[in-house]
């Protein structure tokens, strides 16, 4: 908790303030975690590596933490302002399958993301259908603020003070987004309770005072972050998506149930979109409601390691903007290869003699990461403490371990082996690569450059490219 203080940007008040723990002995954090009808799209997986770096960078500085990300298995509609059908629903119909397996499969299949970006795990999965009784209380204490129409229990946007101030697109232009319910009275006003509609049986429905139904998605996580971290907690992270009506909503709930001007964080940070470039050029986010997303393993069966997407990730600040391409996937996977090549070498030379000071390094990595986050300069960092000659191997190797602790790319552990993963379309395995290029050197050291190209050929076809006077010293690689 000494050194460089620690400074984040608050996107309730807009500025980077200084953080200040409400309890030093345990800094509380909640994520919003992911509606588990379909698998999680890399865009997604950025705002779960944001959390990530958060915690290790609080863990990193002595700030014992205890992070939630709550499991919505009910209760988000198709429009993220309460409209269209329930998503967990729909996807249920459509593979045939109980909403309880399509929750099971997608929780399972996020977490196995997780594992591979080695994020590290949060205190508790808070499940939403596990607080049912949770939320219809605490939708009691706040009815006040609300009103019953068909539709269900509504809250009312007008009763608390600076409705939207963290979105800050209260008008009727931020407004026109929000698709029209009969019977609301402000074109804000959201759901706490959903009705389940006459002579209809959901999968997912409960009894409550204002009829069969479930709870609207912003309730659960009020109800999850004030169970399980009390009110106010430090810090509350997601996708800016969020930033402009879950997140203004989740904070209406709050002041409303604790009859206070207080959000329910101290501060709220959000990470920006991962977008891709369509076919006329133009930059779009990725959506799982348009189809247009790739998944992590999408990426492996490329040939990508995962944690090649998380120093993708890792060199643009979380705030900004970052655009997918293959090509900038490509460079950052080059880039984590440099690093595992440059330890492999100090570890080759290493002779346990710590010789050097590698403090203005930790300090360069302390500034960086306190200043909001700032990886893309933490690497900066890194790759000149790995270059100096100045210091001893053992030197550069012991200081490696404090990087990694902040930017999670396994470089004490990762291996090349690790690295040269096969595409799901390759037909050869990496013991018949490997004889392979052994053949073909063997060829060109005789001369017998046909054989050699012929032995180039076969490799191609099955989506090996060997990488001649490759500067890594790697053999080959795997076509996207």
């Amino acid at each position: 908790m000494t050194g460089t203080p620690l400074t984040f940007y608050n996107s309730l008040t807009r500025t980077a303030e200084p953080f200040v723990p409400i309890d030093p002995a345990l800094v509380r954090i909640y994520t919003c975690g992911p509606t588990v009808y379909n698998y999680q799209h890399i865009g997604n997986m950025r705002a779960f590596l944001c959390a990530d770096t958060l915690g290790r960078v609080l863990r990193w500085k002595g700030y014992p933490t205890k992070h939630i990300i709550n499991i919505t298995d009910v209760g988000h509609l198709t429009s993220d302002a309460d409209a269209g059908d329930d998503k967990m629903e729909k996807a249920a119909a459509a593979q045939a399958k109980s909403i309880w397996e399509i929750a099971a499969h997608y929780t399972a299949a996020f977490k196995d993301d997780v594992a591979r970006l080695n994020i590290d795990p949060p205190a508790e999965w808070t499940v939403a259908t596990d607080h049912i009784p949770q939320m219809i209380a605490f939708a009691q204490a706040i009815e006040k603020d609300c009103y019953l129409i068909e539709g269900g229990l509504y809250f009312d946007t007008t009763r608390v003070p600076h409705y939207g101030s963290l979105a800050r697109a209260v008008s009727d232009a931020g407004e026109s987004r929000i698709d029209p319910v009969s019977g609301k009275r402000n074109a804000a006003d959201f759901a706490i309770w959903r009705r389940s509609p006459p002579g209809e049986q959901r999968q997912m429905e409960w009894d409550s005072p204002w009829g069969k139904g479930a709870p609207g998605w912003h309730l659960e996580c009020s109800v999850m972050s004030r169970q399980h971290l009390g009110h106010p907690f430090d810090i509350h992270t997601g996708g800016i998506d969020h930033r402009e009506i879950h997140h203004p909503n989740e904070i209406a709930q709050n002041q409303s149930f604790c009859g206070c001007d207080d959000s329910g964080a101290r501060i709220w940070m959000h990470n920006n979109f991962l977008v891709a470039k369509n076919l006329e050029g133009r930059g779009s986010k990725m959506s799982k409601s348009t189809g247009d997303f790739l998944r992590l393993q999408t990426l492996v069966d490329a040939g990508f390691h995962p944690l090649a997407y998380r120093m993708m990730c890792l060199q643009a600040h979380y705030r900004s903007e970052l655009e997918f391409t293959w090509e900038n996937l490509a460079a950052a996977f080059t880039r984590l290869k440099r690093l595992v090549i440059a330890r492999d070498a100090l570890r080759a030379r290493d002779d346990d003699v710590l010789k050097g000071d590698t403090e203005p390094y930790l300090a360069r990595l302390e500034e960086a990461v306190a200043d909001d986050l700032a990886t893309p300069r933490a690497l900066t960092v890194l790759d000149e403490l790995l270059a100096d000659k100045r210091l001893s191997p053992a030197a550069r190797l012991r200081a490696l371990g404090d990087f990694d602790a902040v930017l999670g790319l396994k470089l004490e552990t990762l291996n090349r082996v690790d690295l040269r993963l096969r595409p799901a379309t390759a037909t050869l395995t990496e013991a018949e690569i490997d004889a392979h290029l052994i053949a073909r050197r063997e060829a060109r050291a005789a001369k017998d450059f046909a054989a050699s190209d012929a032995i180039r050929d076969t490799l191609a076809a099955a989506g090996v490219e060997v990488m001649d006077g490759d500067s890594l010293g790697w053999d080959w690689k795997l076509s996207v």
